[in-house]
């Protein structure tokens, strides 16, 4: 029998993935006994979706004003992923796991990039008013 704790790869399987609205964030446990907890806004600034990174690589987009975003449904796709479908209405990324474990272990670093890249372009993580 095949030990469903790891992919092919080697990589942890996720245990349970909890979506916590009231908080904003996801949370993922993996069998390797990490766990981690993202925040909305992250996931959704660091989409693994076209729209997000581009079609190649430098065509990443930078995306503002999402400080209040929140995740409102959590779709399975097979057994390698998930959909997270947004209140501002963004759904096209898909998660796999290997892409939530790899960002759960860069999450601090990846969010200082974030934040620093929104100061050098004047941006701000508030959506902007009329």
């Amino acid at each position: 029998m095949a030990d469903d704790s790891y992919d092919r790869a080697g990589r942890p399987a996720p245990l349970e993935i909890r979506l916590k609205s009231a908080e904003k964030r996801l949370e993922i446990d993996f069998a390797d006994g990490r766990r981690f907890s993202f925040p909305a806004e992250l996931l959704r600034v660091e989409s693994p979706s076209a729209e997000v990174k581009g079609h190649g690589p430098g065509q990443k987009t930078l995306i503002a004003g999402r400080r209040h975003v929140n995740i409102i449904a959590v779709e399975p796709v097979g057994n390698y992923a998930v959909r997270l479908r947004f209140d501002d209405l963004h759904d096209t990324g898909l998660y796999s796991w290997a892409y939530f474990y790899e960002l759960g272990l860069t999450q601090e670093r990846v969010w200082q990039d974030y934040l620093r890249a929104l100061e050098e372009k004047g941006l701000s993580r508030d959506p902007k008013r009329n």
